[in-house]
């Protein structure tokens, strides 16, 4: 009787072994796949951040300094090319929140004829690739005289069929009963819009132009199309000529040039990313 009361305490801490081996197989697994993630998602950005830092010298050996990106500075224009991209990026993205809360506005809450067939028509737009579109965009620019502007690359991008999708589904999960409210109290129906659907829709305002931002400002086949002259290049364009002739310029300052880019969306991205996170996350709290 004593033996079975001494060894019923081993088959218990042997069950308890096999059940802690049980729960750190799975865990384990979800740590590989995770710094496997970790490895390809953060293994580019580290090697260019280390080797724009780093430069040859003339004996191949590489050290620490900031020749690069001096070099990158001498060879290219990079302030006008900066002001640029900011510029074509920031009316892009406010323009595409603009024109995405009217069109959801009035797709959400304006009855007229033919709304579900002219939005289906928006959201098949969504398939068609900007490769098949660009010709005749092109034409219709330098129609209107406007090829090699920097209004080529705003005009065009303004409209989005995404946004509008975005904002159509935010602006019916407000209560009808806010807008009859207003309109009781007098309101015309510019006014509620303006004052009482717009304000609630901050979140998904904030999601459509984080997106804009992040597709503008790494945009490099509509600029290579609409813009000829150096003084109208972007950023991502510009960055190119730092390859030099047949690609025998230096991987520094190749990369340099890429590592200063790369800090206004850095910069956007810790500011935006809580109103970026609350927009992915309010439609699913009620």
């Amino acid at each position: 009787m004593s033996t079975a009361m001494n060894t019923a305490p081993d088959l218990t801490g042997t069950t308890t072994r096999r059940s802690r081996r049980k729960n750190l197989a799975p865990l384990a697994g979800r740590i590989l796949v995770l710094l496997v993630a970790l490895f390809l998602t953060l293994g580019p950005v580290v090697w260019t951040v280390w080797v724009a830092f780093t430069p040859t010298d003339e004996a191949g050996r590489r050290t620490l300094s900031f020749a690069a990106f001096s070099d990158a500075f001498s060879k290219v224009n990079m302030l006008r090319l900066f002001w640029n991209s900011i510029l074509v990026t920031a009316l892009c993205a406010v323009g595409q929140m603009f024109t995405a809360a009217l069109a959801g506005y009035a797709f959400a809450r304006l009855r007229f004829r033919g709304r579900n067939a002219l939005f289906a028509v928006i959201l098949a737009t969504m398939m068609v690739p900007m490769q098949v579109t660009i010709v005749p965009v092109f034409m219709l620019i330098r129609g209107m005289g406007l090829s090699d502007t920097l209004l080529a690359l705003i005009l065009p991008a303004i409209p989005t069929a995404f946004g509008t999708f975005l904002m159509r589904q935010y602006f019916l999960g407000i209560p009808d009963s806010l807008a009859e409210a207003a309109q009781i109290d007098g309101a015309t129906p510019w006014q509620v819009f303006w004052k009482v659907y717009l304000p609630l829709s901050t979140p998904g305002l904030a999601i459509v132009g984080i997106l804009a931002f992040n597709a503008i400002w790494n945009e490099f086949f509509r600029p290579l199309i609409m813009t000829i002259s150096s003084e109208n290049f972007t950023l991502p364009l510009g960055l190119v000529s730092l390859q030099g002739q047949l690609g025998t310029g230096s991987m520094s300052t190749v990369l340099a040039g890429v590592v200063l880019s790369m800090i206004p969306a850095l910069v956007v991205f810790v500011f935006g990313q809580r109103p970026l996170r609350e927009g992915l996350t309010a439609g699913s709290v009620k």
